[in-house]
């Protein structure tokens, strides 16, 4: 019989720890169990807004979806936001901590540990189960000492572990063995079992190769999950934008819309929702010698807006401003939005330097980058279409020209009648600071009418699509898991 709290760690990064804990989330919960997710500490640019305005990570927001309940900051306590190389904005408990370089952060792990504990021992007040999960990968023998996220999260937690494995990426009896090899005994211990994710071909084939892992560790395989393509769950990282498609694979015969990747890209989960439309390509793009093939243009979200805008000027600029002249529609998006004005002006520092950049003046507003931080769940109307999505930015943009995009509704689930974003003279350069723009069908048909798509594109909701994939993942996860071993 396996502990309550169930821990979910890693051999390697990008394993897929963040969908077998969704996974389990949903299976659980579809049990019976009162079931929440919990990851002290993640690192990522791809966050969301909880229903009280709080930001965390999205991978804790996609597993509480899967687990049927609302996110909570005590699911991920703590975010760390990459704004460089070696510096970070912390989230803690949903609000900003401050920007901390990763020596300064190191240094004060003992707090950062006692605020996790602290937001984990609220958390198991409320829920039956805990499943947690762990950060790259849970035996980096330099950092364990420090380790605020794995094994010493799980065992303060009285949680057991399953370790997570990565067949596709090749030589998982090293992973599995290797693992296990440089952990103390104590923590071999806490592991019950391994699940090999992300399997190609026969698993028949690999049932030696599970006999023998076994044997060897004296430890249950719970499962093989085969690779999947017919269902879609948000990731937390940007990893499956990482490698530009640069138009490989392009089909001329079918409309394109390009999405710049920026340095610092966050929030890329706002593209999902065009991204299932079947007749249409969405591509990320680093390179600007095919922006002409495109229907529209999209600059995404920034951790670093200044430094993505002096990136985007030096490489994008010139065929931005050509492709606006030959009829071209460009669209912005938090960050993007602010780049597509005249300037953006940080006087405090709050992205490094302080001072102020010229942006691509191609949307009449000037943004001024200040504290502190806007963080919103936010229900909004352009004309007669209506949407929902979210809010996270520093500062604000003014308009001298041009029209407000889109009206707001409610923020935070208190009525207002604000305006936001900006849309051009002449209607193809627009902008706006919602997150989530396309997630609604009647906001995504609207704009593809307006960008010149005017087929018949069947645009879903997207929390229709993902009550689907979560009934998929499930499905898939208890076909090839062993629940009753895991239970």
């Amino acid at each position: 019989m396996m502990k309550k709290n169930i821990a979910i760690l890693g051999t390697g990064s990008d394993v897929g720890k963040s969908i077998l804990a969704a996974a389990l989330c949903r299976s659980l919960a579809d049990r019976g169990f009162k079931v929440a997710p919990f990851k002290s500490q993640n690192m990522s640019n791809n966050s969301g807004i909880t229903p009280e305005g709080l930001e965390m990570g999205r991978a804790q927001i996609v597993q509480a979806e899967a687990a049927r309940i609302a996110p909570h900051v005590n699911m991920n306590p703590i975010l760390l936001k990459p704004t460089g190389e070696k510096q970070s904005q912390v989230i803690l408990n949903g609000e900003v901590h401050g920007n901390h370089t990763a020596m300064d952060y190191h240094r004060n792990k003992g707090f950062y540990f006692k605020k996790s504990c602290e937001a984990f021992n609220r958390l198991e007040q409320t829920y039956d189960r805990i499943i947690l999960e762990g950060a790259g990968s849970c035996a980096e023998v330099n950092l364990m000492p420090s380790d605020i996220v794995n094994f010493a999260m799980a065992e303060y937690a009285n949680a057991d572990v399953i370790l997570a494995a990565d067949i596709h990426r090749g030589g998982v009896f090293a992973q599995i063995i290797g693992t296990l090899a440089c952990l103390p005994k104590k923590y071999r211990d806490m592991v019950k079992g391994f699940i090999i994710n992300r399997f190609r071909g026969d698993i028949a084939l690999f049932k030696d190769g599970v006999d023998w892992i076994e044997e060897q560790t004296n430890k249950k395989v719970l499962g093989v999950l085969p690779w999947y393509t017919h269902f879609k769950i948000d990731a937390e990282d940007s990893v499956e934008i990482e490698e530009c498609t640069n138009f490989k694979g392009f089909d001329p015969d079918i409309p394109a819309i390009g999405i710049i990747r920026l340095p610092h890209i966050a929030n890329f989960t706002d593209f999902h929702a065009l991204a299932q439309i079947k007749g249409l390509q969405t591509i990320f793009i680093d390179q600007a010698n095919h922006l002409s093939k495109c229907k529209a243009i999209i600059i995404p979200g920034s951790k670093n807006t200044r430094a993505d805008l002096e990136w985007l000027t030096k490489n994008f600029k010139g065929s931005l401003q050509k492709y606006y002249q030959s009829k071209g529609r460009i669209f912005g998006i938090c960050g993007g939005y602010q780049m597509l004005g005249e300037f953006v002006d940080d006087p405090d520092g709050l992205e490094g330097i302080p001072g102020k950049t010229e942006a691509l003046n191609l949307l009449p507003v000037q943004t001024v980058l200040k504290a502190p931080k806007t963080t919103t769940v936010s229900e909004f109307q352009w004309a007669d279409a209506k949407g929902k999505g979210y809010e996270i930015h520093m500062g604000y943009t003014t308009l001298s020209a041009g029209a407000s995009l889109i009206e707001i509704n409610s923020r935070n689930s208190i009525s207002c009648a604000d305006t936001d974003g900006c849309v051009s003279n002449g209607g193809r350069v627009a902008g706006t600071y919602m997150h989530g723009f396309f997630d609604s069908s009647q906001i995504l048909s609207k704009w593809l009418k307006t960008i010149g798509l005017d087929g018949n594109y069947q645009c879903d909701d997207m929390h229709n699509l993902k009550e689907r994939d979560y009934l998929l993942l499930k499905e898939h996860f208890e076909t090839y898991i062993d629940m009753d071993g895991i239970l």
